[in-house]
């Protein structure tokens, strides 16, 4: 399924429209129409993206294959150390793998048997509303918010500590966002609940103010458990049993570092038959070495030896090939984004991932920009576009991202929006139907005519093309009578525009007390913990 277009303006003038003296409509009459199709309601959204493009492959079948020699090669000698955890040494050495302390060796081919053996190249994640169920692999990209900042920025409130009703806010405009498939997890990181308690107000806030997908809390085994449990109040257990309807990440710590609380988490949702993706998170020249190349075979390496561990947990867990990997700056060691380093690196990982048969999680509109200006959309262009290249399955930060992390943008989210809705529309490929074709308006519009009159466009024009939620495309002179707003202040207006039309998807009562309940009681269970 495809997501459809926003509604372009239906109000062009028909044949015989009435005119100015100049032949021309007047001037207040096409601003109101223009006012009133900014206004109109969103055509219907479709759960997830299916791709109509081709991949753009990067590299050649020799270097694949030199990628994957090395990899192999670095898993057998030099291996992966998990740390604090002696249930997951267990099954790797249970499955032979040579374990030696807490540095786990593979021989060349292991993981990739394993994993081909039972790991799904396709799964659903679903929605408490069916409907916004995502299909996860093949030709199928989902898109997903900003993840895991601590601060958040807009225009009137500024930069400040994330809060529990930033989240709520920001959960609710996801919700009203058609280019958006999931609702995403800590959309921000809300620094008034302590942090031992923070994901089950999180979680609780994803399943009541959004009908969509979601993500389960990723570290520890603890509050990994406390969403599954959350998540059979939603869909029951034997539903939850058999199907995915969570969804996770699994870093490592670059380089070649699995810690506990990734991997008990992993294994408690793998257990349960729910979705890890398995990422290595990666600063190439700090976290790995200092070029693509040498980038790629390390990210490989991690992330088959982690897809492997699902499988040793549960065969058949749903599991993802991940890459979160960018540069440094050479001369501060910040970390940089949109670069052609980062775009190279997800490209070759989009190519590793459909050769080892898994879906590909990776990250979309990154920036390390302060607000929502110029270095934010060039950054965000480069990243969300190059991952939709890579034939992505999963794109994290897809709205929102800035200062590296750090913030979570309204105006960004806003802004990054309309950028996903535009790539929705490219993923579509080129329409070939004889509609489109348009060979009776060619033939029908003498030469030096023009076509907006011809019926073929009158027909057409309501999904012809693309409309900007955010740009601006009029005359100076209507711009300034408009206001002269730049990009980010019309996105001001947009965010506020989504939260006062925000309407909560309907829960079952019982189902919303029970939730609420198993909120409560743990709370009350656990002192507070602030660090």
């Amino acid at each position: 399924m495809e997501l459809s277009l926003q509604p372009t303006d239906t109000s062009l003038p028909q044949s015989g429209a009435p005119a100015g003296a100049d032949g021309q409509r007047p001037r207040r009459a096409g601003r109101d129409r223009r006012l009133a199709a900014r206004k109109a309601p969103v055509a219907g959204r479709a759960p997830c993206i299916l791709r109509r493009i081709v991949t753009y492959d990067i590299l050649s079948e020799e270097g694949l294959c030199l990628i994957e020699e090395n990899a192999d090669a670095i898993l057998r000698d030099v291996g992966l150390s998990v740390r604090n955890d002696p249930e997951a040494l267990r099954l790797y050495r249970d499955a032979g793998a040579d374990v030696q302390g807490d540095r786990v060796r593979f021989e060349p081919g292991m993981c990739r048997r394993i994993i081909s053996a039972s790991a799904p190249a396709s799964f659903t994640q679903h929605a408490r509303n069916p409907g916004n169920s995502v299909t996860i692999g093949g030709d199928h990209t989902v898109l997903a918010p900003s993840w895991g900042p601590p601060f958040v920025h807009d225009l009137d409130r500024g930069r400040r500590y994330a809060t529990l009703s930033d989240l709520y806010e920001l959960v609710k405009i996801h919700q009203t966002i058609p280019w958006l498939h999931h609702s995403g997890g800590i959309v921000c990181e809300p620094v008034d609940i302590p942090v031992n308690k923070r994901h089950l107000d999180i979680l609780l806030a994803h399943f009541r103010y959004s009908d969509r997908a979601c993500f389960g809390a990723l570290i520890g085994e603890e509050r990994a458990a406390d969403s599954v449990a959350m998540a059979r109040i939603v869909f029951g257990d034997e539903f939850v049993e058999h199907n995915c309807v969570l969804y996770s990440v699994a870093n490592t710590n670059a380089p070649l570092v699995l810690d506990a609380a990734m991997s008990g988490a992993l294994r408690t949702y793998a257990a349960s038959n729910q979705a890890v993706a398995c990422t290595p998170w990666t600063l190439a020249g700090a976290m790995s070495p200092c070029t693509v190349a040498g980038t790629l075979s390390q990210v490989l390496a991690e992330a088959l030896a982690v897809c492997t561990l699902t499988q040793l947990v549960r065969p058949g867990a749903p599991c993802l090939m991940g890459c979160f990997a960018t540069a440094i700056s050479m001369q501060s060691g910040a970390p940089t984004f949109g670069t052609p380093e980062a775009a190279k690196l997800v490209l070759a990982a989009g190519q590793l991932a459909r050769r080892l048969g898994l879906p590909l999680h990776t990250v979309g509109s990154l920036s390390a920009s302060k607000l929502p200006d110029a270095q934010a959309e060039q950054e965000a262009v480069m990243g969300l576009t190059m991952a939709v290249l890579a034939g992505a399955n999963f794109i994290n930060h897809a709205t929102g991202w800035l200062e590296g992390g750090l913030v979570t943008g309204y105006e960004k989210t806003m802004i990054d929006a309309d950028l996903c809705g535009k790539l929705v529309d490219f993923c579509r490929g080129i329409d070939l139907s004889a509609e489109a074709q348009a060979l009776e308006a060619i033939y029908e519009t003498p030469p030096g005519a023009h076509f907006l009159a011809h019926p073929h466009t009158l027909r057409n024009f309501d999904s012809a093309f693309y409309r900007s939620s955010v740009a601006d495309n009029n005359a100076y002179e209507q711009w300034c009578a408009d206001g002269a707003l730049d990009a980010a202040t019309r996105a001001n207006r947009l965010w506020k525009k989504a939260l006062a039309e925000y309407e909560e998807p309907a829960m079952d009562p019982a189902i919303r007390e029970a939730l609420e309940d198993y909120v409560t009681r743990r709370k009350a269970a656990l002192p507070d913990r602030w660090y």
